[in-house]
């Protein structure tokens, strides 16, 4: 992963978070803002998130893991697409943003997901973090070439709750 000498930090973009929630159905836009750094410590995103309505069941009163991932989805997404304008994640430092609009749903692949509920987080209103452990680049025999990144997200509320979990990405198609 490529980390500069210093921290670097990056507000809210609000054209490319528009442009990263483009693929989104209108009431399933749930990325309010997001807080980017790079440093020695890696590359994170500091996130509000804002869920109205379950776009899918009757309100359950708690974040589930059917918006836990989707609040994921949009978090990464905005992550890379910030990380590819800034030239901050190894791996990606060839490309554009042309080439992450390109690849932003068909070839950047959850293949695994697990998460730890430990308190019922307040979908109306809550904070959520996700950072890059590492990427790596993978060519397995006979195979074409990927990006395995291993990240980590967590999600909070004013009133206690949280949850975390791993993440684990394939970059398919990145030749």
């Amino acid at each position: 992963m490529t980390t500069p000498a210093v921290d670097r930090s990056y507000a809210t973009d609000v054209d490319l978070l528009a442009r990263v929630l483009v693929p989104y159905k209108e009431h399933c836009k749930y990325l309010q803002s997001a807080h980017v750094t790079s440093g020695l410590e890696g590359t994170s995103a500091r996130c509000e998130f804002a869920i109205p309505e379950s776009c899918y069941i009757d309100d359950t009163g708690h974040l589930n893991s059917v918006e836990v991932n989707i609040a994921y989805n949009q978090m990464m997404y905005y992550l890379v697409a910030k990380s590819v304008k800034e030239g901050l994640l190894a791996g990606l430092d060839d490309w554009t943003l042309d080439d992450f609009w390109r690849h932003q749903l068909p070839d950047i692949l959850i293949a695994r997901f697990a998460g730890t509920y430990r308190r019922p987080v307040n979908p109306r209103s809550f904070s959520g973090e996700m950072a890059f452990q590492s990427v790596t680049r993978r060519e397995p025999g006979g195979g074409e070439p990927f990006l395995h990144a291993e990240t980590s997200y967590r999600y909070w509320d004013a009133d206690g709750g949280r949850c975390d979990g791993r993440v684990t990405l394939a970059f398919v198609n990145v030749r």
